[in-house]
């Protein structure tokens, strides 16, 4: 499938406008609210910043390595499996985080929950062969 300019062009502008207005531009798509993830490039080491929609849950935050259902993980996950230190930003806050992989019941609990919000992730499943990670970013 061929991604939308539009939508690419949105998801690069998004993060700028995100700190620029310390969260209030961009606070929430799909009635999910949006945080900013800095992770460390695993090739490159440089810092990489995407918007991502999450749920929050108790101190932690989490967010679905989706993709659209594209057959392959997002950089932002490949990032985080060689490195899960990273930073996350709710509005003007910053917190240090610590990324693990969802397993098992509590996988199936969290990605129930989100489902309910956003069904449009049992699209983006049903688009892929790949089981769609489910990350929990825990405060440091």
């Amino acid at each position: 499938m061929r991604r939308n300019p539009l939508i690419e062009l949105f998801w690069r502008i998004h993060p700028k406008l995100y700190r620029w207005s310390g969260g209030r531009i961009g606070s929430s798509i799909m009635g999910l609210p949006v945080l900013l993830l800095t992770t460390k490039g695993r090739k490159t080491g440089l810092e990489r910043t995407k918007a991502r929609m999450y749920l929050p849950q108790s101190e932690d935050f989490i967010v679905i390595a989706s993709n659209l259902g594209e057959p392959n993980h997002p950089m932002w996950w490949l990032n985080l499996e060689a490195d899960p230190n990273a930073v996350v930003e709710v509005g003007k806050i910053r917190n240090n985080v610590r990324a693990r992989q969802a397993e098992g019941e509590e996988r199936e609990e969290i990605w129930r929950q989100l489902t309910e919000k956003a069904p449009e992730y049992n699209h983006y499943q049903s688009r892929t062969t790949r089981r769609i990670p489910v990350v929990v970013l825990e405060r440091r």
